[in-house]
């Protein structure tokens, strides 16, 4: 399980993410990372996505990465995924980032290497990205 203190756990709070963050897809997962350190329009502050006890992490599993068993064990191995990254990676992401994981059909066959893999990429490949102005 994750802290509450590193959980998204409101609707508003993932559309904020998803809306203002970067996005990195790859095979098993879409990654949308947002900094709510660099905003300034006041609305970070909108379902206490602004607090800097993070990261925060928030995941997505639909019904198309499988039946219930094999999306309880998806989120399962993605929860593992992100307290590790917590535990083992802080360098990867400062306390002021917001990351929603949403899962594609592919990641209910993908074992947790795989996952890990492509989450890694997906953090890496968000931070470089340069959103249009």
């Amino acid at each position: 399980m994750l802290p509450a203190q590193h959980k998204l756990n409101s609707s508003m709070q993932f559309r904020m993410v998803m809306r203002k963050g970067r996005r990195a897809g790859t095979k098993t997962v879409v990654v949308h990372l947002w900094d709510s350190a660099g905003s300034m329009d006041g609305t970070e502050n909108q379902g206490n996505v602004a607090s800097f006890g993070g990261p925060r992490f928030g995941l997505v599993v639909s019904k198309a990465v499988g039946n219930a068993v094999i999306r309880h064990r998806t989120s399962r191995r993605l929860r593992h995924i992100c307290a590790n990254i917590i535990a083992q990676q802080p360098e990867l992401l400062s306390p002021t980032h917001h990351v929603v994981i949403r899962a594609l059909a592919g990641a209910g066959e993908a074992s947790s290497a795989e996952l890990a893999r492509d989450i890694a990429y997906g953090l890496d490949k968000a931070r470089r990205v340069r959103t249009p102005k």
